[in-house]
């Protein structure tokens, strides 16, 4: 039987976060929730999340990454660290970019340098697709330059991961940046294409459309995710890597919307807005690292997915 490790989940009430935070208690280890109960969505929805996860044997430690003190003092008798919480949103980044820097840049630099001084050194970072920009081209290698950022939300993860690398260089850090293709499934973000196309269907209200749905995305759901991130905590990089996690297959908005609607039974009714600022047109996972690196393979397709999520949203909402 391994020893029992001890890993600090920063973000650990949200989405992802609750996800791993359940399978790595189901493997025997010690966790830790940090997280700030961020107002971007419903706080009700994560605290409800988060009793959960304490009844399944998680400590909660409420905090903001802001706050270097109470950070260094979550990770008392940490071994491991990841990292997930962030001011997410590409709209609310451009409506907000002082809040996205302050906790995603931040507050980074802040678990980074407390790590540092408790002599932590391993980190699994959720970094985003959202990096790559304008300037590469599909499928998106972790080697593409990534150097413009369509959004504050972008910059900000890849500054974040300018930082990473910084503190690997200088005190020895073994970090993992895994950049996620747009994750979905049960718990899901309410502002997240798939999930606010489900909740609005199910409660009989149009599904907002931004642009002509020509928009192509990599979708990947969250237990691929969860085994991916397991994967680099298991295995540490020798000093700072990235390693892209996505489902490795592409669709059209309007495609996704075709396949929503098998899921549900019903057909949606679109309401169309503009072509919103700072989306990406297109993400695309060039898979060849995770593969190599971490033995990912994403396991579940669209239709599995979307018929998972569906039916938690039927009991859920």
């Amino acid at each position: 039987m391994r020893p029992m490790t001890h890993t600090l989940v920063t973000g650990g009430a949200g989405f992802i976060g609750s996800h791993l935070v359940e399978a790595l208690l189901e493997s025997g280890d010690a966790v830790t929730v940090f997280d700030n109960f961020d107002p971007y969505y419903d706080p009700s929805i994560k605290r409800a999340t988060a009793a959960s996860l304490v009844a399944k044997g998680a400590v909660l430690h409420e905090g903001d990454l802001r706050d270097v003190s109470i950070v260094e003092e979550a990770l008392q008798g940490v071994d491991r660290v990841v990292h997930l919480a962030a001011r997410p949103g590409v709209r609310a980044s451009i409506r907000d970019p002082h809040t996205t820097i302050s906790i995603n840049v931040t507050g980074t630099t802040n678990l980074l340098e407390a790590m540092h001084q408790a002599e932590i050194r391993r980190l699994v970072f959720a970094s985003s697709s959202s990096v790559y920009g304008g300037d590469s081209k599909a499928p998106f290698r972790e080697d593409a330059p990534a150097s413009h950022p369509l959004s504050p939300y972008a910059a900000s993860k890849r500054a974040g991961e300018h930082f990473c690398a910084s503190y690997s260089e200088l005190f020895g850090f073994s970090i993992t940046a895994l950049r996620f293709f747009t994750v979905y499934g049960p718990r899901g973000r309410p502002d997240m294409l798939i999930g606010k196309f489900v909740a609005h269907a199910l409660r009989g209200e149009p599904v907002p459309l931004y642009g002509d749905g020509s928009v192509v995305r990599d979708l990947t759901y969250v237990s691929d995710i969860v085994a991916g991130i397991r994967a680099a905590l298991d295995d540490p990089a020798d000093g700072f890597e990235v390693v892209n996690l996505g489902g490795g297959r592409t669709i059209t908005i309007l495609e996704l919307i075709k396949k929503i609607e098998l899921a549900l039974g019903t057909e949606l009714v679109l309401e169309r807005h503009p072509a919103a600022a700072g989306d990406m047109p297109l993400t695309s996972a060039d898979l060849t690292r995770a593969t190599a690196r971490l033995g990912f393979k994403s396991l579940v397709d669209v239709d599995e997915g979307l018929r998972r999520t569906v039916a938690w949203a039927r009991e859920a909402l």
